[in-house]
């Protein structure tokens, strides 16, 4: 009874998780497009790109050749690539955060339109299976259980991650509450010691005036 929620909540953990993103999208002539992936440190990513030629009859053109820039969040470039058709990147992620990945085209006249297929893994989903079973010559069943290793592991420091940041939240709403509180009774001070300055320049004014 104890396992069934765990497993749901973990099968939930593995559907979440941006492990893997595989699309296909168009980019005009003169124009950037680009694709942001959230990494933890430490994780191990590639990414795979290639330009779908619009002729299968014919070389492609020159005219639809990309210029690839992968960045970390602090700016740093992971991987370059200038007027190229297909390509490649893997790297481990040494910052936390936002990766990009931004394709450009030069500018055509007339405008053209590139197709582009992209494929970025990340952690679990970035390893070569194929790699791991042909250099280790081990069983399917061993392929099996390291896979699920490999995942149970992902899926334990994905839980501590977003432990990470809910506890982070919760230090930010406490700080947040705090300041408004202080805040808020600043203001009503200073709105009572106003009143209090009006009323007392009242009573002045009418004293002198002897009305009171």
């Amino acid at each position: 009874m104890i396992l069934r929620p765990l497993i749901i909540v973990v099968l939930v953990l593995g559907i979440i998780s941006p492990a893997s993103l595989s699309l296909r999208f168009e980019l005009r002539s003169g124009h950037t497009k680009c694709i942001s992936e959230d990494i933890q440190s430490n994780s191990m990513t590639v990414g795979k790109y290639h330009v779908v030629n619009p002729n299968q009859d014919h070389p492609l053109p020159d005219s639809h050749k990309l210029t690839v820039k992968v960045t970390s969040p602090q700016g740093n470039s992971y991987h370059t690539a200038e007027k190229v058709e297909t390509g490649q990147f893997a790297f481990t992620a040494t910052e936390e955060g936002g990766y990009m990945a931004c394709f450009w085209a030069d500018d055509r006249s007339p405008e053209i339109t590139i197709t582009v297929d992209f494929d970025w893994r990340t952690g679990v989903q970035a390893k070569d299976w194929s790699n791991v079973a042909k250099k280790g010559q081990v069983e399917g069943m061993e392929l099996e259980l390291k896979k699920l290793y490999d995942m149970a592991t992902s899926i334990h420091d994905e839980m501590f991650y977003l432990r990470a940041r809910e506890e982070a939240m919760q230090e930010l709403n406490q700080a947040t509450t705090s300041k408004m509180f202080w805040l808020s009774f600043l203001s009503l001070f200073l709105c009572l010691s106003v009143a209090g300055l009006q009323f007392w320049h009242l009573k002045t004014f009418f004293e002198k005036k002897k009305l009171i």
